[in-house]
């Protein structure tokens, strides 16, 4: 047994948060939110294969984060390095001005980070997360926007800084045939014949996520939404199912990750509620 925590360890509030099953549904809303900013969303539409790979980019990110999260510090950092690699590689064309777009970009990078993990600080689902806590989350996550290229001190660090980082970008932000595609696709995800019933599963998951959007993202999107009665009471409905499901079968998706920090580090690191 070894006692490498990686890059957060057990007494931050980011390793009790990402355990939670909220973060399913949290995940699913991020790619929403990312999908508003027209630059990033074209980059996500011409290089991704997640219309013919359903779900394969929702994974690929669950299991980033998962590693980043409850991996050594080696591990988080051949994470990072095989995304850095990615983003430095692949181009894109911006739809409107025909201008090329690199994937590190700094602004892009920074928006993807933001649109996550403000989707994933998942209190209206019931996840017990005070102010305080929720600053240090976000501060937490600036060792993850470190990883994947961005200056930690130029990355929101409280609630304050996130809620000025978004008022900035609102202007830049807005719907467009690319956020549609995207849209579109997380509400039918087209998952083979062989997966229907969890594509069937899947599908009012997809749109409780996209009613959980910030009011002023869901009206940029321009499309309904459940009520906001029923978006937390489907929200508090997912997170209980997931709870009842027994940690040592939970801490196994996606790709074992949890459970194998607590072997790694003792019963002592097991996710529990924060205080």
């Amino acid at each position: 047994m070894t006692s490498d925590e990686g890059l957060f360890g057990p007494r931050t509030v980011t390793w009790q948060l990402h355990a939670d099953p909220s973060m399913w549904v949290a995940g699913v809303c991020s790619l929403y939110l990312q999908a508003l900013h027209p630059r990033a969303v074209a980059a996500v539409v011409q290089n991704s294969r997640f219309r013919q790979e359903p779900f394969g980019r929702l994974m690929r990110t669950g299991d980033f984060v998962a590693t980043t999260t409850y991996g050594t510090g080696r591990e988080a950092e051949q994470a990072a390095t095989r995304v850095r690699r990615v983003h430095r590689t692949l181009t894109a064309t911006d739809p409107e001005t025909g201008a090329e777009i690199r994937l590190d970009e700094p602004e892009l990078l920074l928006w993807v980070h933001c649109a996550e993990v403000a989707s994933f600080a998942a209190r209206r689902a019931g996840f017990p997360l005070t102010d305080a806590q929720l600053d240090r989350y976000f501060d937490e996550q600036r060792r993850s926007a470190g990883l994947v290229g961005l200056d930690p001190a130029d990355v929101p660090g409280s609630r304050r800084d996130m809620a000025d980082y978004f008022h900035r970008m609102r202007p830049r932000l807005r719907r467009t045939p690319d956020s549609d595609v995207v849209y579109d696709f997380l509400h039918r995800p087209l998952a083979p014949w062989w997966a229907l019933p969890l594509n069937l599963g899947y599908l009012p998951v997809g749109h409780l996520a996209y009613s959980a959007l910030p009011a002023w993202a869901r009206r940029l999107h321009g499309r309904p939404a459940f009520s906001a009665p029923v978006t937390t009471a489907g929200l508090c409905g997912f997170r209980v199912a997931g709870l009842a499901v027994p940690g040592a079968v939970r801490w196994r998706f996606p790709g074992d990750h949890v459970q194998r920090a607590i072997t790694r580090l003792g019963p002592s690191a097991a996710p529990a509620p924060l205080s």
